[in-house]
This record gives C-alpha cells, structure tokens and sequence, in this order.
C-alpha cells in the first residue's frame, strides 16, 4: 500500500500556533495556504464514474473513493483563518482522533479515564441540542483542556456549543462541492454550505470533497465543566498549552 498523507502518523508534541493570544486550530487554514482549482472532468475511477482532475496523482487526490480538494500545506506561514478548515488536516485528524485545536493524540489518559471514549465537541445548531447515536459531524474530537479553553476563546463555539463523550467514530462520508454529471456544474447546499454524501450514495464520485464525516456511536452528553471536575477528583492533570509558535 503506498504512503499517504494520511496513512502517517503524526508524533506528538506539536508545535502550538497563537494568533492575537488565540490558540490556531490544528485544522485552521493559513494565508499561505493557497487553495488550487484543476480542470475536473468526467471520468471512470475503478468501475465508477465521477469527477477527476485531468493531472489527477491518486496518492495525494483520493481518499475511500473520493476526489478531493487541492491545498497547498504551510501551517504556521502567513495569517491564520481561525474558523477555517484545512481539508488535509481535518482529514488527518478524523483518521487517527488527533485534537482539532493541538493535533494531538485523543487516546489520553482522559480517553482511559473515561472508559476508553472520546470527546467530541460541535457547534449547536439550537439552545439544549445534544448528539445522539448515529448522528454524524465533520467536527474532529477534541482534548479536554483544549475544548475548555475553546468554549472561552472561540468566538464561532461560544455562540452554542454541546460536547459528547464517544466510544466510536466511523467513517461515514464526505462533505464538499457537488458536480452535476452531465454540466459539471459545481453547486452548493442551501446558504452555500457543502453538500454531505455517504459512501456508496449514487452522488459520492460527483462531489469535490472538502472535509471526511463521521458517524458517531456510543454517545453520551456532557457538561465540560464537569468533566473537568471529575478529572480533578482523580488526579488526572491537565496540562497547559505550550506558549511557543507565533
């Protein structure tokens, strides 16, 4: 099987970003990290047809399937989009349950004290929402001391928020642009949100992906605060963020 981006395993301990005393997001897109936009065309890839690029390098385009969004890779260069996702790292952390704001591992001692469960925390769409089995999201898990911190700091967070602590994540699908087989006209959801389709949906190889979903199983709600006091309760640390980066 060839290397991929994705198929390495990133070390811990990475280097931390701040912008204006804001922690950068792991998956936050950076002014240096300019988006492309090849020439799509219609094409068969193994057995389905769908979108290509017509210099399409299948290690670094595809991922289950789908054709994805070209962006260069400079995390830390230029001016961070604090709200913005980057395809790759978003992907990456989906992959291996890196934190979306640290990107580092979530199998911490957190995820052992919590019965081997991740946390996962989501933007609510409406006051007391909360995440149940099956739902899915192409919000990555997160840390407890980062979802703390974000919760305070986020202003895109801080307008809503429910978190939940998850026993499986599964791959469900992709969200992107989608391309009518016939134009190849892009198109976009209602208020020009991407378009999620699951694997094996008859519109999966039509859609330029910008961000892997997850179906989450096992979920129970949780209050941040009380987690955060659990842990305390049991000695487990919570270690500050370095101060280092930008």
């Amino acid at each position: 099987m060839p290397a991929t981006a994705d198929s390495v395993l990133p070390a811990r301990g990475r280097v931390q970003y701040y912008w204006r005393g804001l922690h950068v997001p792991f998956i936050a897109t950076w002014s240096f990290e300019t988006v492309f936009h090849p020439q799509v065309i219609r094409a068969s890839y193994r057995g389905v047809w769908g979108i290509s690029y017509t210099d399409e390098l299948e290690v670094a385009d595809r991922r289950h399937g789908a054709l994805w969004v070209r962006q260069a890779v400079a995390r830390g260069k230029g001016t961070p989009a604090l709200a913005g996702v980057h395809p790759m790292r978003q992907r990456q952390a989906m992959a291996h349950l890196l934190c979306q704001v640290c990107g580092n591992s979530t199998f911490d001692e957190h995820w052992k004290f919590w019965g081997e469960r991740h946390l996962f925390l989501m933007r609510a769409l409406h006051p007391g929402q909360v995440k149940s089995d099956g739902e899915t999201t192409d919000s990555p898990a997160v840390c407890l001391p980062c979802a703390l911190e974000s919760v305070e700091a986020c202003s895109h967070i801080r307008q809503g928020w429910t978190a939940a602590l998850v026993k499986d994540a599964r791959p469900w699908g992709v969200a992107g642009v989608l391309h009518d087989p016939t134009t190849l006209e892009p198109s976009l959801g209602p208020r020009k949100r991407l378009i999620e389709r699951p694997f094996g949906h008859k519109e999966y190889a039509w859609i330029n992906a910008a961000r892997e979903l997850v179906q989450l199983e096992g979920v129970t709600p949780v209050d941040l605060r009380e987690l955060a006091a659990e842990a305390a309760s049991a000695d487990i640390k919570i270690t500050a963020l370095p101060a280092d980066g930008c």
